[in-house]
């Protein structure tokens, strides 16, 4: 599922078939995929938790996760597919009540729709689906998810979809700061009411270690720009060239790369081994395709 040609949103190189790259990698050192252990075992969760939908990634925080399974699904029959929703749903000003959040405007909401439509996610293509759309993010309040959800669930209202229908096709995996657990661990979902709204098994996380989880949520450089409400309707921007966005697009085409090795398909397979969901038929299958690819 790409936008790219469909809307105006960043600009970012389709790894898969990555015949767009020329010489912008050369002479850029091998990136160090420190993180590499951690991003595989939570990809297998992400994946294993995901009722089998097709995922959306939110934002950019889990590109590096987009490019690992784009690699690992890369000509497998019938993957999941995957796509990208590049919003930043960020919209906060400081005022003399502190910080505030801004409502979408109109225009915004309207936007935002198109971006969806161009993943196929509207009121009624969410009729037809077989697969639901699971939604993947970091979270850290649940805030990015709250949009999301609003979305969609505001447009099937303005449709008079039937929400009893289509809440099943809806999904929302959340990747989050790994903490000790104990009956006082504070739960994102647990704070939000919209997650009443979805079955039970709709809204569910899987941990990541502090230090991978601030990589990608904080400090990693993207190879796209940030893309707030302000911007949704912004020309379209070209392709970096920076030294930064070189080696960031160097780690992202060895991830691609590794996801279609055979040690990365089969580290993936591994990585779902055991998960409770092994006992859906879709799941084994994607499993034994990925050990013998």
């Amino acid at each position: 599922m790409d936008l790219s040609g469909e809307l105006a949103g960043p600009f970012r190189w389709d790894l898969v078939t990555p015949d767009q790259l020329g010489s912008l990698l050369d002479g850029v050192a091998a990136p160090d995929l420190w993180f590499l252990d951690g991003l595989v075992g939570c990809a297998g969760k992400v994946v294993a938790r995901s009722g089998g939908g097709d995922l959306v990634f939110v934002g950019r925080s889990l590109d590096s996760m987009f490019d690992f399974l784009s690699g690992a699904f890369a000509g497998l029959p019938d993957p999941q597919r995957l796509g990208r929703l590049p919003l930043s749903f960020a919209r906060t000003s400081w005022s003399a009540r502190g910080w505030v959040t801004h409502a979408l405007a109109a225009g915004d909401v309207t936007r935002a729709r198109e971006f969806l439509a161009a993943l196929e996610i509207t009121p009624d293509s969410l009729a037809r689906r077989s697969r639901p759309v699971t939604f993947v993010d970091v979270v850290w309040k649940g805030s990015t998810f709250t949009d999301v959800f609003e979305l969609v669930r505001g447009w099937v209202d303005d449709e008079r979809g039937s929400w009893p229908v289509l809440r099943r096709k809806l999904r929302f995996v959340g990747v989050t700061m790994r903490t000790k657990t104990s009956p006082k661990t504070w739960r994102w979902q647990q704070h939000v009411p919209w997650t009443a709204q979805l079955p039970a098994s709709a809204v569910v996380n899987v941990s990541l270690s502090r230090g991978v989880w601030s990589y990608f949520g904080d400090n990693q450089t993207k190879l796209t720009r940030t893309f707030r409400p302000e911007q949704w309707r912004a020309e379209a921007d070209g392709p970096g060239r920076d030294e930064r966005t070189r080696v960031a697009l160097a780690e992202a085409v060895t991830l691609v790369a590794h996801g279609r090795s055979r040690t990365g398909r089969h580290a993936l397979a591994r990585a779902i081994a055991g998960a409770p969901a092994l006992s859906e038929p879709w799941l084994r299958t994607l499993v034994r395709q990925l050990n013998h690819g």
